[in-house]
């Protein structure tokens, strides 16, 4: 495979990652509006958010069926058009079962989405012989930040869903879907050698430490997502405006952590990295759990961001190496609980909160996270370097 193919494949990819951020932050951020459009009372609310993530598990588990017969990239091509479209069907419904029925597409096909794209890093990360992943994931956050800054510009302006989704569809679709046309993967055909190394099929008792951290990471990000906002006010009194920052906080600085965590992966190794991710991210709880005001909350979901996004995308490489001649069957089968962790934070703080403190239900994430530390051999601290030197030697730096 020339550098070129490689150079191409890797932007086309860090877009789809872009379009992906920008088109679930589009979705998440308007979840009032959505309310009010489809008359979706606050008892009903939870369920349709749940449906999400759980139809996101089964199309997940889906596609790891569906990548036996056709590559990662064909499931890529075609679903990410399903998502944005079903973006738009959300936001052009008037009846409650128009809404059911484009989230229920948008949850199918981003379980899908989410599945593909990664397998599709992966192998690119093992044709470049060095970590490239969190630049992927670098691009997801970028356009997590345009998609809550479109969704801030159309609730400011009291644009109608329609209007605030349709231009920004109008461009990604297009663009996207033109852009797939570069896809490549790292390797078409797994050496015989190599799936004899990996045993043919993924092992869960392996794979299980992988879906933990995965999970507890979840959780922590769905943590600050749901309730760095009301936090900050109800448990710190700040001001309304105030307490809006923190989640924009923690979408920059997990943008800035993963831009530069790749560097960090080629020169101390994957484990060190996610040790250091881990014991910042648990940090940060704590400094939230304690803080005495509104800007040392701040502080801790600052040292949260910087902390948490480095584990994500080590830890789907961590399968890929884990189990070389099925990368794509392990990374859909973890992907799975990307969406529980994500079921799981949010209603936990909540209890934990309404029944105890929020102050003591910020140290369960904590906890949570901090087991991650458990688990951390299992990114594997050699195989994460590519070689002995921190990379896999090569003729060509591709991109």
């Amino acid at each position: 495979m020339t550098d070129a193919r490689l150079r191409h494949g890797r932007a086309s990819l860090a877009l789809s990652f872009f379009v992906q951020g920008a088109t679930f932050a589009l979705l998440v951020t308007r979840i009032p509006a959505i309310q009010d459009r489809y008359g979706i009372s606050d008892g009903l609310l939870p369920v349709f958010l749940a449906a999400v993530p759980i139809l996101a598990g089964v199309g997940s588990v889906l596609t790891e069926k569906v990548v036996a017969r056709v590559r990662p990239r064909v499931v890529l091509r075609w679903t990410q058009p399903v998502v944005l479209l079903a973006l738009l069907g959300v936001g052009s419904g008037s009846e409650l079962w128009q809404a059911a029925v484009a989230l229920g597409a948008f949850g199918l096909a981003v379980g899908a989405l989410d599945a593909s794209m990664n397998m599709m890093g992966v192998s690119l990360q093992r044709a470049y012989g060095r970590s490239i992943m969190l630049g992927f994931h670098a691009a997801y956050s970028l356009g997590g930040i345009a998609g809550a800054s479109m969704a801030w510009a159309g609730a400011h302006w009291d644009l109608s869903l329609l209007v605030s989704y349709l231009p920004a569809v109008v461009v990604m679709l297009p663009a996207a879907f033109a852009a797939s046309r570069w896809y490549v993967e790292g390797a078409e055909e797994t050496p015989e050698k190599e799936k004899e190394a990996a045993g043919g099929a993924v092992t869960f008792r392996l794979l299980l430490p992988l879906c933990l951290v995965m999970a507890f990471a979840y959780i922590g990000d769905s943590t600050v997502s749901n309730w760095s906002a009301k936090y900050l006010q109800d448990v710190l009194g700040s001001s309304e405006q105030l307490s809006t920052v923190p989640y924009n906080v923690y979408m920059v600085t997990t943008l800035l952590g993963r831009a530069v965590g790749d560097l960090g992966v080629r020169r101390f190794g994957a484990v060190a990295v996610v040790r250091g991710g881990t014991v910042l991210a648990a940090g940060g709880f704590a400094v939230v759990a304690v803080a005495g005001g509104a800007w040392t909350g701040m502080l801790g979901f600052t040292l949260l961001g910087l902390g948490l996004c480095v584990i994500v995308p080590q830890t789907f490489a961590a399968a890929g190496r884990m189990f070389p001649g099925a990368s794509d069957t392990a990374i859909a089968r973890l992907n799975i609980f990307n969406y529980v962790g994500f079921l799981v934070g949010s209603p936990l703080v909540g209890a934990l909160g309404d029944a105890w403190s929020y102050r003591g239900a910020m140290l369960v994430p904590m906890v949570l996270v901090l087991a991650t530390l458990l688990y951390a051999k299992s990114f594997g601290a050699e195989p994460a370097r590519y070689g002995g030197g921190h990379e896999r030697p090569r003729t060509a730096d591709v991109g």
